[in-house]
């Protein structure tokens, strides 16, 4: 059997865990895949952390062709490594004969300096997508999934998504039990979809100090479609509801209401691109009550209706098995 090979493209600066964690994804499916490391020199590689990694090839040495995926990984270094006429130029000639080319995190300018995202589809850290965007007008860039498939070329948020879009990369290639057997080695016990945002309750808002309004957001999140009114709510936090009104839009930064409104929001977008249930019955299960009030709601927070999100991001399987055909392909 002749392995995936695998190359990973860093330089000075890079964010290790857009390496280590893609690369411990494909080591954990066994003989399958070989990785191997390319930076604009071999030897120690320096990351952003001052944690020294080494590359195995310079660019001067390696032929580009034979790689199957190419996975160029970000960081602060990324700036000046697209600048490297040598390394941009290798970066594309790999490119062109490469089965699939990814991205992780800011990885994706250098991607663009090579010319490979033009007309694409693609996403970045949200604190790098309005770089991209402006220095690469011709790169469509959405910076709320996680993970982006525009035909062969696949794209991740800042670094922890390079390993869901390892999995991903696996499920494609090798079916979704091996996917999930690796994920579950690793401890990544929910392996998220591409089209889940980066933009999480669970990341961006404020953490309870205290137990009464901890309580409230436990009951929240442990079932989004129940009623949760200010005085069920104040029930759980054993508070009055003013008081608890008061509290949480301290501790959290948001009203009771708007945060509950945000966790449903989250629970449709999961319902949606994972499973194959009727917009009106994840309205429901997901406190909505209706389908229009679900419509109405995404239109205000995302700018889309639910059946557009569900087209948009939906889960891997399902976009491995319908790809983005590539320019002249039939569609």
């Amino acid at each position: 059997m002749t392995s995936r090979r695998i190359v990973f493209v860093v330089f000075d600066g890079f964010q290790p865990l857009d390496l280590t964690g893609p690369h411990e994804v494909f080591h954990g499916a066994g003989e399958e895949y070989a990785c191997e490391t390319v930076a604009p020199r071999a030897g120690p590689v320096a990351s952003v952390s001052g944690l020294l990694v080494h590359a195995g090839h310079g660019v001067a040495d390696l032929d580009p062709a034979g790689i199957d995926t190419l996975v160029v990984v970000g960081g602060r270094g990324v700036d000046r490594a697209r600048e490297d006429a040598a390394l941009v130029s290798w970066v594309c000639a790999a490119a062109a004969g490469a089965r699939r080319v990814a991205s992780v995190c800011s990885g994706a300018l250098l991607l663009a300096a090579a010319g490979l995202l033009d007309g694409r589809r693609v996403t970045t850290h949200w604190a790098r997508g309005e770089q991209l965007a402006r220095e690469h007008p011709g790169v469509r860039v959405d910076c709320d999934p996680i993970f982006v498939r525009d035909g062969r070329v696949w794209t991740s948020a800042g670094v922890t998504a390079g390993m869901d879009l390892a999995l991903a990369l696996v499920e494609d290639d090798l079916g979704r039990d091996v996917a999930h057997a690796v994920a579950r080695r690793l401890v990544l016990f929910l392996r998220r979809p591409g089209g889940q945002s980066q933009f999480s309750v669970a990341l961006w808002s404020r953490q309870p100090a205290t137990d009464p309004v901890r309580a409230a957001v436990t009951a929240i999140h442990a079932d989004p479609g129940a009623r949760h009114d200010i005085a069920g709510l104040a029930a759980h936090a054993g508070l009055s509801p003013r008081h608890l009104q008061r509290r949480f839009t301290a501790e959290l930064g948001v009203p009771p209401a708007a945060y509950v409104e945000r966790v449903r929001v989250e629970a449709a977008q999961r319902a949606l691109t994972e499973g194959d249930e009727p917009v009106e019955a994840i309205a429901r299960h997901c406190g909505f009550a209706t389908a229009e009030t679900l419509r109405r709601t995404f239109h205000r927070r995302l700018g889309v209706a639910p059946s557009d999100y569900r087209a948009r991001f939906r889960s891997t399987a399902e976009a491995s098995a319908h790809p983005v055909p590539e320019e002249g392909e039939p569609a």
